[in-house]
């Protein structure tokens, strides 16, 4: 295998593989067909009992993939055919892409090269019969949050601002609805902000909103400095394609966000995010995944791409010397199903557009499988959480008492 990525791919300083796009890739051009096959559903599942099928889709998409330099994947989880329900097929896309300017250019010029470079990817998923589409977190702009530098607010607007009006025009075009993650500023009380995510309607209609649940204090990712925990729940949008949610970036952390998002009846929960290899990469294809199979609903994980140095140097106060940039967002975008089968990632260098076509139905199917509601304890955990919140909470431990006898 070592002298196939050195023909074929080139190792970067951090030990990545640059020429593959994912590791499905690099698998499929090193290992023997049956070999493949079967390492290939040990890592990414069997979707009721088959390897994933790849989606045709038409020219048109793949021109402007090629035009544009994005990546373009497809790919179907279906579900056992039913007796007394039809198949309930939604198709569903998500797009990373990096920044289209440097951070010194005018923030007008910056935020209208990124509406320029998702333009053709959006009209490509148009052309693919995409549904439903989700972008990254805070698409509209650099990834600015960790510099602690208030200027970056000005990229801040209301719901009904100017990227929604953008995304509008396009939801109506194709009959699709958009979930865009904003930095969103709250003209009706006090102007505060917060990291939003807008759900567009199919009909170019604003369906709602959902801010940010958890707050990462972890290493860059201090975002405190630009808006606080978001105070709308666990919102699901029912929508004319399926009940959607969005758990936006670092509430994918949390085991009890992704369940509440189930408790509301979630058939799709999307998580875009903003997220470097350093800190979180081994993480990534794992937590999403799990939250599908524990919820039994299915995920789309949404990483932008690239690296985006900014200006000014800033220190992360973890003994880091300041630095000019977050490190590399590795992209790797993908769609988990509660069957436990994912798809392969977008590329990790790349903009790209990932779709896949899903079967409604298989929520439903796997809930009877595995029985996760009706085994689940909850009056149990909701005893221990109704305490764990007190001031006076003593965690329920039961001690070996010869253990207080040999230590006197």
């Amino acid at each position: 295998m070592d002298k196939s990525i050195s023909e074929n791919g080139e190792t970067t300083a951090d030990g990545s593989i640059r020429g593959y796009d994912s590791l499905h890739q690099l698998l499929s051009a090193n290992l023997k067909p049956e070999l493949y096959q079967e390492v290939s559903r040990l890592l990414l599942g069997s979707n009721c009992g088959r390897s994933l099928e790849q989606i045709v889709l038409p020219d048109s998409a793949k021109a402007l993939s090629s035009k544009h330099d994005f990546d373009l994947q497809a790919v179907s989880f279906s579900a056992d055919k039913e007796q007394m329900r039809k198949p309930r097929v939604v198709r569903v896309g998500l797009i990373q892409n990096s920044i289209a300017l440097p951070t010194t250019a005018p923030f007008s010029d910056q935020k209208r090269g990124i509406f320029e470079k998702l333009k053709p990817m959006i009209d490509a998923a148009g052309a693919a019969g995409v549904n439903i589409l989700c972008l990254q977190e805070a698409w509209t702009m650099p990834f600015a949050f960790c510099t602690r530098e208030k200027k970056w607010c000005e990229f801040a607007e209301p719901v009904n601002g100017e990227s929604t009006k953008f995304l509008q025009e396009l939801a109506k075009k194709y009959n699709m609805v958009i979930v865009s993650p904003i930095l969103e500023r709250d003209m009706d009380h006090g102007e505060v902000l917060w990291n939003t995510a807008v759900i567009i309607g199919n009909n170019g209609n604003i369906i709602g909103k959902h801010r940010k649940n958890h707050i990462p204090r972890v290493g860059d990712f201090n975002e405190s400095t630009y808006y606080m925990e978001g105070d709308t729940g666990h919102p699901v949008f029912e929508t004319v394609f399926g009940k959607i949610a969005v758990n936006i970036c670092y509430g994918r952390h949390h085991p009890l966000n992704w369940l509440a998002f189930g408790l509301n009846g979630a058939e799709i929960v999307f998580n875009p995010s903003a997220t470097v290899g350093e800190l979180s990469e081994p993480m990534w294809p794992v937590e999403a995944r799990n939250a599908a199979i524990a919820n039994s609903y299915f995920v789309g994980s949404i990483n932008r791409v690239g690296t985006e140095v900014f200006p000014n140097a800033f220190t992360s106060g973890d003994g880091k010397p300041q630095h000019n940039d977050f490190g590399h967002f590795y992209g790797s975008s993908y769609f988990s199903s509660p069957d436990a089968s994912c798809t392969p990632s977008l590329s990790r260098c790349r903009d790209g557009l990932m779709i896949s076509d899903m079967d409604l139905n298989l929520c439903r199917q796997y809930k009877d499988k595995w029985g996760f509601r009706m085994t689940a304890r909850y009056e149990v955990y909701a005893d221990l959480l109704g305490e764990y919140i007190k001031p006076d909470f003593k965690p329920q431990v039961v001690s070996d008492p010869m253990l207080h006898k040999n230590s006197s």
